[in-house]
């Protein structure tokens, strides 16, 4: 049944019309995912806009070890928003990312098995679901660190609802300490948090979405009849777009959109004599 509410959600997913929202549902059953790449086929949606799924609530926090070359990032999941910016568990939350920091965990399991207290980080998370009363769950973490100079940096949006955790490397120890360099480190991350790229390079871009979009491309193009070299240059010259606006490295600094995030990097590398380099980062939206 395509209810009014399931038409409310595409809307507002795909920026299209009431009725082609409906018939698009009605073709795909109902599908929400499959009714999107629809519309994109037929050009109706805009391109790169996500379903307005209900988050779940809760926090993302982040530290940084003494030696400012290793950070988690973590998401701690709990049921309501009241609970989220409670202190108390605002304070549970940092307990739980210095824990997981202080360790060598590489994932959930060896996490919740890291003894805590009495017991094991595990144990202690139920003791708090307990004390506030909700469901609490370490959804996820990430940790990223430098073997060479540089820094590992975070930052923390929205009171906890997006979270950026990046590695940038330098060629000199003294560059680490320079001024120009922690404003570059932060407005990377800045930039990380409003932009979401999906990966650092193009390499680094998932190949099925890749191939999703020149599905895409190639479906739009359908009909035009245009020579086959020709639809495959408009396909290419798309995908650069698309490029342009997934990858970290080609992406228009947000302070200055005629800048890439490369020529900032290179930019700021010429100002400290140094060779700057982005190794890692990594961004969490909260119930993404």
């Amino acid at each position: 049944m395509i209810t009014a509410s399931l038409v409310k959600e595409l809307r507002e997913t795909t920026g299209v019309g009431m009725m082609e929202c409906k018939n698009a549902l009605k073709e795909t059953d109902g599908d929400i995912d499959a009714a999107v790449k629809l519309l994109r086929e037929k050009g109706q949606a805009k391109a790169d806009r996500k379903a307005s799924r209900e988050a779940k609530e809760g926090l993302i926090a982040a530290q940084i070890d003494t030696s400012g070359k290793s950070g988690i990032l973590l998401e701690m999941n709990c049921e309501t928003d009241f609970v989220a910016k409670n202190a108390n568990f605002q304070a549970f939350v940092a307990e739980v990312v210095q824990t997981i920091l202080a360790s060598e965990a590489a994932d959930l399991e060896a996490a919740l098995a890291l003894p805590k207290g009495e017991g094991n980080l595990g144990e202690f998370i139920k003791i708090k679901v307990l004390e506030m009363g909700e469901n609490i769950q370490l959804r996820r973490f990430e940790r990223l660190s430098l073997a060479g100079e540089g820094a590992v940096a975070s930052y923390i949006h929205l009171g906890g609802k997006t979270g950026v955790l990046i590695a940038v490397g330098a060629g000199k120890a003294e560059s680490a300490g320079n001024e120009s360099f922690t404003n570059l480190v932060k407005d990377l991350t800045l930039h990380i948090a409003a932009a979401a790229p999906a990966g650092l390079a193009r390499e680094d871009i998932p190949a099925d979405l890749v191939e999703a979009e020149k599905d895409i491309f190639r479906k739009q193009m359908e009909g035009q009849n245009k020579p086959a070299d020709i639809i495959d240059r408009i396909i290419d010259g798309k995908l650069g777009k698309f490029y342009s606006e997934r990858c970290f490295l080609e992406q228009g600094f947000i302070k200055d959109p005629d800048t890439t995030i490369k020529g900032l990097l290179e930019e700021n590398g010429k100002k400290l004599g140094d060779t700057i380099t982005i190794n890692n980062f990594v961004r969490f939206g909260l119930g993404d």
